[in-house]
């Protein structure tokens, strides 16, 4: 008799996007079908894409989500903040698989193992993904355009310059000589008035257009821009650029006033790729 699967159940379902199959397969669809993307002969290398309720930031996760349709890839790394826990490192869930009303999803043991090889400071856990949504939010997008795949969900309890590091350096490494998507989960800045927040988020769109995630760490160390998915934007893009990318392509950009009406206090949302 086999041993029974330790499996991550879906806790932002109902809650950030629908729990029945069929309506959420129908919404992502429907998203997909809208977003209009550039037609690129470059490899897709690495995405950022939001993790907000599909209502706000389904749209922009669409445009990130499309540039990969029907890609096979050896492995998808996904890589997001922890809202609810802090902790001093970077947790990889140590269970089988996640789950979602599509279905489950397996985690890839084999790229786990090594990564977990690699970094004193990445470690099998928990804490972080109990009931985070930033990594969990990505999978039924995936799920739509991928079919079936095999994944690492990583969280940043801390996103201080050394882990980002360190983290960047490991999924490269381990991105060497294999076919791994690798992305970043991230909001923008939050509850800023509009315009205030149009230019703080274009702060961050001007970051990823100089495709340099030191001067983007410098950047969200001054505090010059808002984004609580910065730590795994900038090892997603350190990763990337040692895996060949040479160019970022930002893709859609709105916040939740271009959704509700209500422009008092926004939440911005980016897609991009990294090619």
């Amino acid at each position: 008799m086999s041993a029974k699967l330790t499996v991550r159940p879906p806790t932002a379902a109902g809650l950030f996007y629908e729990d029945s199959p069929e309506v959420l397969q129908m919404n992502i669809d429907e998203y997909l079908e809208h977003a209009r993307v550039p037609k690129l002969k470059s490899i897709v290398r690495a995405l950022v894409s939001p993790h907000a309720g599909y209502v706000y930031s389904g749209f922009a996760a669409a445009h990130a989500y499309k540039m990969v349709e029907k890609i096979n890839y050896d492995c998808v790394i996904i890589v997001g903040p922890s809202h609810r826990e802090y902790f001093n490192g970077i947790s990889i869930y140590p269970g089988d698989a996640y789950e979602t009303p599509l279905g489950t999803i397996p985690i890839n043991k084999e790229i786990r193992e090594l990564l977990l090889e690699e970094k004193n400071a990445i470690i099998a856990s928990n804490e972080g993904h109990r009931s985070e949504h930033s990594i969990e939010v990505q999978l039924p997008f995936l799920q739509r355009v991928l079919g079936d795949f095999s994944f690492v969900p990583i969280v940043m309890g801390d996103q201080r310059r050394q882990l980002c590091n360190e983290l960047a350096e490991a999924i490269a490494r381990v991105g060497t000589n294999r076919n791994i998507l690798f992305v970043a989960s991230s909001d923008l800045s939050h509850y800023h008035p509009y315009d205030e927040a149009v230019l703080l988020d274009n702060r961050v769109i001007s970051e990823l257009e100089k495709f340099n995630s030191e001067t983007f760490i410098n950047k969200m160390e001054e505090h010059s821009f808002e984004a609580c998915g910065g730590g795994p934007i900038a090892a997603i893009m350190s990763a990337a650029r040692r895996l060949g990318a040479n160019k970022s392509e930002i893709l859609y950009y709105c916040n939740s006033g271009d959704i509700t009406g209500d422009k008092s206090g926004v939440v911005g949302y980016l897609a991009a790729a990294f090619v």
